[in-house]
């Protein structure tokens, strides 16, 4: 009977170790969906851009747009440091940079390492670090005082907007459908799995986020099926003061454009410093 057992937990331990081989090499391609190709640029949307190219600190070079306001003087408009999801590059944000646009703002967006034009290819760390050069080109660059840039950050952008926030300190903070950690993501999609293997990224904005020093406007619909709800009330209840939740309605792709023209109005109001 002992040898019996002996023998099923090496099996078993045999069959967890291959089970955390096989999952830690596919966690990338579980997280990232990055697409190389640049379907439409702002000029197809109606915008003026300016092709943006720079370095990181490990020697990658990012590509982004920078699109000024309408304004005949941009440098009196504040700046929006745009970072967005794990899924597709910049020429898919079409209808959010109108939106920005609308708003007033200079809005500069970028594709992290691995997608669009930007070489390399996607990491936890290489993400972080290619916020910070992002932010780097505006501020040393451009020349634009971080008291004029506001950071936003969707989906798995939050999570990186949330520690470049918490790192540089810029006016403001703006988090869309985004969540608390990997985690917490993987018990949400794998609750049994995510007990007995290793995870390669913990993408944890709520450790994060409580060192957050400057006023954070979050954005969540109840009805969002990739990122939890609840995921986004737990990450909100742990930032400090001053702070505001707006629900949007929809799911999680085309929330922000179903909420119009709250969603716009609610974005405005904490921008311009009104209460909601």
């Amino acid at each position: 009977m002992k040898a019996i057992l002996v023998k099923f937990l090496i099996y078993l331990a045999g069959g967890l170790l291959l089970l955390n081989a096989l999952f830690y090499f596919q966690q990338a391609a579980m997280v990232f969906y990055p697409l190389r190709t640049l379907e439409a640029t702002p000029r197809d949307w109606g915008l003026a851009f300016e092709e943006v190219r720079f370095r990181t600190e490990d020697g990658e070079t990012l590509h982004g747009w920078y699109l000024p306001c309408a304004r005949p003087a941009p440098q009196d408009c504040d700046t929006l440091l745009f970072l967005h999801g794990n899924a597709g590059n910049i020429s898919h944000r079409g209808d959010s940079l109108r939106i920005f646009h609308r708003l007033g703002l200079n809005v500069f967006i970028f594709d992290y390492r691995g997608y669009g034009q930007s070489s390399g290819s996607p990491s936890e760390r290489g993400l972080y670090r290619d916020a910070r050069a992002a932010w780097k080109y505006l501020v040393e660059q451009r020349g634009v005082p971080a008291r004029r840039i506001t950071v936003f950050g969707r989906s798995l952008g939050g999570v990186v907007a949330t520690k470049l926030a918490v790192e540089v300190e810029p006016a403001r903070l703006i988090l869309e459908s985004t969540f608390s950690s990997a985690r917490d993501m993987a018990r949400h999609m794998m609750p049994w799995l995510s007990r007995v293997v290793i995870l390669r990224y913990d993408f944890d904005a709520e450790g994060a986020i409580r060192g957050l020093r400057v006023p954070l406007l979050m954005l969540h619909s109840p009805e969002d099926e990739i990122i939890p709800f609840e995921l986004g009330q737990r990450l909100f209840a742990a930032a400090p003061q001053a702070k505001t939740f707006v629900r949007l309605r929809g799911d999680h792709n085309y929330g922000f454009l179903l909420s119009q023209p709250d969603y716009q109005q609610a974005l405005a109001r904490f921008l311009a410093g009104t209460p909601q």
